[in-house]
């Protein structure tokens, strides 16, 4: 399927590789090291609840019920919107570790609001990046039969149909081209980020964020991505939008080019001329050395701050894409919290 481009995208490529509009800063080997070293022996207890996070379970029959205009939250990147009597799933992963191997590696925080034999018939998949917190080769596989459109930045595509996607069921598109699929339009917007799945596949495939386009409603995926000026303009030309999906969680100073601090991400959202904010990418998986809970916090305290409107709904609990609730602090009703920290961050 050839998807249409709304301007010439200008190359990501070179010798092989994509690149970002800027060259990110590497922290080196030495450094490097040292990051592991925090990881593996430094780490601080509270990267992990003590145990499982309050979750919605959710059956099919809620899901087949729900009006349209409905978004499910499923953990981590992993969201469900329903659109037109359709469903559309980003980043889905439901798998117990976000890794290459099923015994280590970022194990879940909670289980799935719902298991992928209970998802009902998919309109569309759509992909950021190749990482393994984001693209989740067994869910891929068990949604082969169900999912009717794969949608992926360039290179994702071909790692679908190299596990046996059925080709014709897959658009790989650059930034700024589009796609309609059952009205619905569908354009890969820049990121800054990089992918990779292994130790000789750095930036062999393309990483990007999504506008999605249903008449007059308008939502932002993020996917990974660090602060950059490619919000502003993809907010210029698609917004302003009604809900952005935007990452706030797995940052630390020590890659400050890959993903955002709250800060960043409330930055994002008003470059993008958003209406709600919804903060993914937390609360499912141990992806950095700062608390579990701490994303939510900090873009509470920072939402309050600028007078933005955010939703911060629990897993697998409905809410209306054009008005979310703002949503009740359930992180902190988890094990391993601690209330106090909105009043730290608000000082």
């Amino acid at each position: 399927m050839i998807a249409s481009t709304d301007s010439t995208p200008s190359s990501q490529q070179h010798s092989g590789k994509f690149l970002n509009q800027k060259r990110l800063r590497e922290p080196g080997f030495l450094k490097t090291l040292g990051i592991a070293w925090r990881f593996l022996f430094r780490k601080p207890a509270d990267t992990v609840p003590s145990d499982s996070i309050p979750v919605f379970e959710l059956s099919r029959a809620q899901l087949l019920a729900a009006p349209d205009s409905s978004l499910f939250r499923l953990g981590h990147s992993t969201v469900l919107l329903k659109l037109r009597g359709e469903f559309w799933l980003t980043d889905p992963v439901f798998s117990e570790r976000a890794s290459p191997l099923s015994w280590l590696g970022p194990k879940r925080f909670h289980q799935p609001p719902i298991s992928l034999d209970q998802l009902p018939p998919i309109k569309g998949v759509i992909l950021s990046h190749d990482h393994y917190d984001h693209l989740d080769k067994a869910a891929i596989l068990q949604l082969a039969d169900k999912v009717e459109h794969f949608l992926t930045p360039l290179g994702v595509g071909a790692t679908l149909i190299a596990w046996g996607i059925d080709p014709a069921k897959v658009q790989q598109l650059a930034w700024w081209q589009s796609t309609v699929v059952h009205g619905i339009r569908l354009v890969a917007t820049p990121a800054q980020h990089f992918s990779g799945r292994g130790l000789s596949d750095r930036d062999k495939t393309l990483w990007a964020s999504w506008v999605i386009l249903d008449d007059d409603l308008r939502i932002f995926f993020s996917g990974d991505s660090g602060y950059f000026p490619g919000f502003k303009q993809i907010g210029e030309q698609y917004g302003p939008f009604d809900l952005t999906l935007i990452e706030t969680g797995a940052y630390d100073a020590q890659w400050p080019d890959v993903h955002m601090q709250p800060e960043q991400t409330l930055q994002a959202h008003l470059d993008l001329h958003g209406k709600y904010l919804l903060p993914i990418h937390n609360g499912t998986f141990d992806l950095a050395l700062h608390a579990w809970y701490e994303p939510f916090e900090r873009i509470v305290a920072l939402a309050a701050q600028g007078g933005v409107k955010l939703s911060t709904p629990q897993m697998g609990e409905a809410v209306d894409i054009a008005e979310p609730p703002s949503g009740k602090r359930w992180w902190l009703t988890a094990p391993a919290a601690q209330p106090n920290l909105y009043l730290l961050v608000a000082e």
